[in-house]
């Protein structure tokens, strides 16, 4: 019998690390090649670990909650045979065996120093840059909670972190000059000011508990606001070639595709014109806001409302490259397993621009939020039929038409008005533009 590592896989360029939420097998269970051992969770999306032999559960070396790096040792297989890659000799199956068995025990060790210490019970919020140099420099969650932030509200940046590790050790005391004559109320009320107010809860009122992705998404919203200087345009658009178009050929394309026409691809289509249109829309911004990132592709995600309320942003790569066709599927794909939690950690990575419909719930139209570190964000309203007036060679006349609100929220950092609203025009060019006689 030999020992196989299950490890943690790579799940794309930004996961570092995840969280182990559940295990599906046990320690004795028989599992088979490409059966899911445990259930994962990452700040972008939650995924399942198969199994890459058959073989039985000899040893778990993490618990649920714990968290995990990418490549680390989570478990240990027991197979029939030898693992690929070592020899037959029997004078060697010992050292591999040790060599195992230290493998195994130099990941405990790092499960047990890494989980000791648990940022996100605190009720301040920390990024993740600032909880990564917190853990790498040992510092406890008591400690971290003593460290003065600059930032908004007080929240620790990361020049507060460095600064307190650069000077850790030293004891800044207020000066007795300044504490002498303060009374213990006095200081008692400036505590009590400094605290945030806590909601008043009666014996009527229910507390439910947020999901471990409804924090992420709520500390993602907050560090967005507080990283970029938002600023919306908005522009309303005629797409009645559109909407009589697609009653035309939405019938017809279902039964030769097997998929759904949907008003999505052609906006996204639009949208990724656009893109490569103002190519200094389809940025990023670095750390310390010093550089510009020019995207080489065009990924656009797509913010699709799951069955929990939550929010999640698959990304469609390289769409400036589909036709309608290609589009439509892509749409349609990653909107499916989206709702039915089966999409793959690389398939929310990597966008560079993010379209939201905030139209299926009936607004027609929003402010978003930027997806960091993107730089926009596009919001499409709900579509009405409105009055308008409709120029002709004969003159104007009023008509019914279908019309829409796009709104774009951008970064104004590094997106200034013009270059924010000509982006926005030229998408609604676009689909004011849509060729009526098109051919699908």
């Amino acid at each position: 019998m030999a020992k196989f590592e299950l490890k943690l896989p790579k799940m794309g360029e930004s996961v570092a690390e995840a969280t182990i939420t559940n295990w599906l097998k046990e320690v004795g269970d028989t599992i088979e090649m490409d059966e899911p051992v445990l259930e994962i969770a990452t700040d972008k999306v939650d995924s399942e670990v198969p199994s890459e032999v058959d073989g039985k559960l000899v040893e778990k070396l993490f618990e649920n909650d714990d968290v995990v790096k990418v490549g680390e040792t989570i478990a240990i297989i027991e197979i029939d045979g030898e693992v690929e890659g070592e020899g037959s000799d029997e004078e060697e199956q010992p050292e591999a065996a040790s060599q195992v068995e230290e493998s195994v025990e130099v990941a405990r060790e790092t499960a047990s120093a890494e989980s000791s210490e648990d940022y996100s019970d605190s009720s301040r919020f920390y990024s993740p840059l600032v909880r990564n140099i917190a853990k790498e420099e040992g510092i406890s969650l008591e400690e971290l909670e003593k460290v003065e932030g600059t930032g908004k509200d007080g929240r620790v940046t990361k020049n507060d972190i460095l600064s307190y590790v650069e000077n850790r050790g030293d004891q800044k005391q207020e000066p007795a000059s300044k504490t002498r004559g303060k009374s213990i109320d006095t200081e008692k009320l400036e505590k009590k000011v400094a605290q945030k107010p806590e909601p008043v809860v009666s014996g009527e009122d229910e507390i439910i508990e947020m999901s471990r992705m409804g924090k992420m998404i709520a500390h993602h919203m907050v560090d967005s606001v507080q990283t970029s200087a938002h600023v919306q345009s908005f522009i309303e658009v005629d797409v009645t070639n559109i909407w009589n178009w697609r009653n035309k050929h939405k019938a017809d394309f279902q039964k030769r595709e097997g998929e759904k026409l949907t008003f999505t691809p052609i906006f996204m289509e639009a949208v990724a014109k656009a893109i490569r249109d103002f190519p200094m829309i389809n940025i990023s911004v670095n750390e310390d806001a010093t550089k510009v990132i020019k995207k080489k592709n065009i990924n656009l995600g797509m913010a699709a409302a799951l069955p929990d309320g939550n929010l999640i942003v698959p990304v469609i790569k390289n769409a400036d490259r589909l036709n309608l066709v290609g589009m439509a599927k892509a749409v349609n794909d990653l909107a499916n397993r989206a709702r039915q939690n089966k999409l793959k950690p690389d398939e929310i990575q990597g966008g560079t621009y993010t379209v939201t419909n905030v139209g299926t719930f009936g607004s027609i139209m929003g402010t978003p939020i930027i997806n960091q570190p993107q730089v926009g964000i596009l919001a499409l309203g709900a579509i009405r039929k409105m009055p308008a007036v409709i120029e002709t060679p004969d003159g104007d006349f009023i008509g019914i038409r279908y019309k829409m609100i796009l709104s774009h929220s951008y970064d104004h950092r590094v997106v200034n008005g013009a270059l924010g609203g000509q982006f926005v025009q030229r998408v609604a060019q676009y689909l004011e533009g849509f060729d009526k006689n098109r051919e699908i």
